[in-house]
């Protein structure tokens, strides 16, 4: 079995699982197959775990790819966001997205031992300071700006995982964007088209 496929049968296993149940014998025997398939494929249950983290997370690289392949615009960058929160409400990816709030506290009591939550911050912050400077926004505004918006969507995104009701996250999700809007607008120099 190859290791995308085997990754994706992972992860359709978990969608109603925590990540503390994980362990290559409780996949293995789930799953059907031998813990030295995952060994070889993995290496350790860290390795495994991030794995996951990475495989649930993947609409960063999506958002981050039509980022660099369209025109630096002030609705490109409100695009990517639109796009993440279309894949949040989406059922099976919001229970993807619990498992990657659940990594993030296993990572919390284990820094050392893994970073693919920081890392997934990182790279949104990243695509969104990046997409903010080239648009001539001073890079400190940037920073500050963005962080302010990526901490509200995780947010927003854990309302939505936690009660499950897409209405009222969408509604304050719209609220947040329309007040990030507004003080990018004002941070913005006047030959940015808007």
């Amino acid at each position: 079995m190859r290791k995308p496929q085997l990754l994706g049968e992972i992860l359709d296993y978990l969608l109603d699982k925590s990540l503390a149940s994980v362990s290559f014998r409780t996949i293995a025997q789930a799953l059907g197959f031998s813990t030295y398939t995952l060994v070889y494929h993995f290496g350790t249950r860290e390795q495994l775990l991030s794995e996951i983290v990475a495989a649930v997370s993947t609409r960063t690289v999506a958002v981050e790819q039509q980022m660099m392949e369209t025109p630096d615009t002030l609705g490109t960058y409100f695009r990517g966001f639109e796009e993440s929160w279309a894949w949040t409400l989406e059922p099976r990816n919001r229970q993807l997205q619990r498992l990657e709030f659940e990594a993030s506290l296993i990572e919390a009591l284990e820094p050392d031992k893994h970073d693919f939550s920081r890392a997934i911050f990182a790279t949104w912050q990243r695509i969104g300071q990046r997409a903010l400077t080239s648009l001539g926004m001073d890079p400190d505004d940037a920073a500050l700006e963005v962080r302010v918006l990526v901490d509200s969507f995780y947010g927003i995104q854990y309302d939505f995982v936690l009660n499950g009701d897409a209405e009222p996250a969408t509604r304050a999700f719209s609220e947040a964007m329309r007040r990030h809007r507004e003080r990018i607008e004002a941070l913005l120099p006047e030959s940015v088209s808007r």
